[in-house]
């Protein structure tokens, strides 16, 4: 099954007082190339991450969004005890230091404003395995959605390549039934053109010379084993559309030896007939290319 490499999807879950969502975005490239964005504390697994993609992606660029809220979230601040009590402790020292300093105690609510005296309470370094195991959930549901879009797309790019090959070998079979005529018209308008210049001169021409002349220019417009090797191309570029594994890869490689073989003909062909053919054929090649850059 052939896959396009663009694609979209996201995914939300919610378990575990955890709000999860993921979004997945897809483009070409002839490479695998992972953006992930995602709250500091989840760097750790990138790895697993990434693991997880490859499972599904092979080449492409792929943008991957992370958030994560905690439905029942604590506050992010504490008291700063130990400087509490060493704020209380200087107090009661100056107080019973310094003549004129009352000895009452004065308002807790004085102290925060002191330095120090609420703090921002420290992040866990790493998550647990249950959050993990929810993120990696999310993370799976939102690949299968990004996986049936490129399968849709991917089936669209099918048909295109299906019906270009088409055209390649309706043309191929025209330049086919072409190819043998184009000796023997050649060697016809030659004898012709002869026959005009001896009539008017006393000059006779061995029949050696042109049997000579006419091999010389079958062996210059020989497409022959050019027809058989693009028929070999196309056949094994239709079986590669039917297999069950996206076969981008070897598709463009086969596209590639498929337009030489076609440039090749139309250099070597001398006829006007199969010219055109050329140029049909080379239209659906390039369409061909085309289509393939977005192909996994």
């Amino acid at each position: 099954m052939l896959l396009s490499m663009t694609g979209f999807g996201d995914a939300r879950v919610q378990e575990h007082s955890m709000n999860v969502a993921v979004e997945i975005r897809a483009v070409n490239n002839r490479y695998f190339k992972l953006s992930l964005k995602s709250p500091d504390s989840y760097a750790r697994y990138e790895g697993d991450i990434e693991r997880v993609v490859r499972e599904v992606i092979r080449r492409g660029t792929v943008q991957i969004a992370i958030s994560v809220q905690q439905m029942q979230e604590e506050s992010r601040y504490e008291f700063n005890e130990p400087a509490l009590q060493e704020y209380w402790n200087q107090y009661r020292k100056l107080a019973s230091d310094l003549p004129g300093v009352p000895d009452e105690s004065p308002a807790l609510s004085s102290f925060f404003q002191l330095p120090g005296i609420i703090r921002e309470k420290p992040q866990a370094e790493e998550i647990s395995t249950e959050e993990w195991n929810v993120i990696e959930k999310c993370l799976r549901q939102a690949l299968s959605k990004l996986q049936t879009f490129r399968e849709k797309e991917g089936e669209s790019i099918r048909q295109d390549l299906g019906n270009s090959c088409k055209v390649v070998r309706r043309e191929l079979e025209t330049v086919e039934e072409r190819a043998p005529l184009v000796v023997s018209e050649y060697r016809s308008r030659m004898l012709s053109r002869l026959d005009e210049v001896l009539s008017e001169q006393s000059v006779t021409i061995e029949a050696s010379d042109i049997i000579r002349e006419v091999g010389i220019f079958t062996d210059r417009c020989d497409i022959n084993e050019e027809i058989s090797r693009l028929k070999s191309h196309l056949n094994q570029f239709e079986s590669f559309l039917s297999k069950e594994e996206s076969m981008g890869r070897k598709l463009e490689f086969l596209s590639q030896e498929m337009f030489r073989e076609v440039n090749t003909i139309g250099s070597k062909a001398n006829d006007i007939t199969i010219s055109h053919a050329v140029v049909e054929m080379k239209a659906s090649v390039e369409r061909v290319r085309e289509n393939l850059q977005n192909a996994e």
